[in-house]
């Protein structure tokens, strides 16, 4: 069995805001700074080793705001479609490291009350588990199942070809339920995520 091996961080932060009048998320303020950053100081802190951050609409212009030195930026020209495609764009990148990792955190973007810690309780109950390459856990927030997710890289695969344009790996965690370890962080963190112009208070 194998606990070790690195675990990287998968940020899907192509979404455009169609709801929010197409104001993309990765570039809504938060603390001064493109939300982007934080997101990815978020699984940093949490013990993602390398980050992936999947980029779509605007990507040029998160290129140029945000500071995200050290990650690998991996551009989805289908991030319209929806959380699918930039799902399957991201594990594909994961997938053709140079330095492969065993298990990959799942972020979003567009949820400033997931904290590092969330990160860190789901890597540490993967690897409490003792077989890194095919662990499936997920947060939860009082008893609701949310981000961050883990896969371990057996999975990921299925995950890609499971995902749905809207739903990501929805279908892949509702098939796997029994499989899937879960962790409550609701003591910790708020999965909210922001998606209308009523949801930009999660940014005060």
């Amino acid at each position: 069995m194998n606990s070790h091996g690195e675990v990287a961080g998968l940020l899907l932060a192509a979404g455009g805001g169609r709801r929010l009048g197409g104001r993309p998320k990765a570039l809504l303020a938060y603390r001064g700074r493109p939300l982007v950053e934080h997101a990815v100081a978020v699984l940093r802190a949490g013990g993602c080793d390398q980050v992936h951050v999947v980029l779509g609409a605007a990507a040029e212009e998160v290129r140029e705001r945000a500071d995200l030195a050290g990650c690998v930026l991996v551009d989805n020209p289908h991030w319209a479609d929806g959380m699918g495609s930039s799902l399957r764009a991201g594990l594909a990148s994961l997938a053709a490291s140079a330095r492969l990792p065993t298990a990959a955190v799942i972020g979003l973007v567009d949820q400033p009350g997931v904290p590092g810690a969330a990160v860190g309780r789901v890597i540490a109950t993967a690897r409490e588990a003792d077989d890194l390459p095919s662990a499936l856990v997920s947060a939860m927030y009082g008893g609701r199942r949310a981000h961050p997710v883990l896969f371990g890289a057996s999975r990921w695969a299925g995950v890609a070809c499971s995902a749905g344009e809207d739903r990501g790996a929805r279908t892949y965690l509702r098939e796997h339920a029994e499989q899937t370890v879960l962790v409550e962080c609701g003591d910790i963190g708020d999965p909210a995520d922001i998606d209308t112009p009523a949801d930009l208070r999660l940014l005060d």
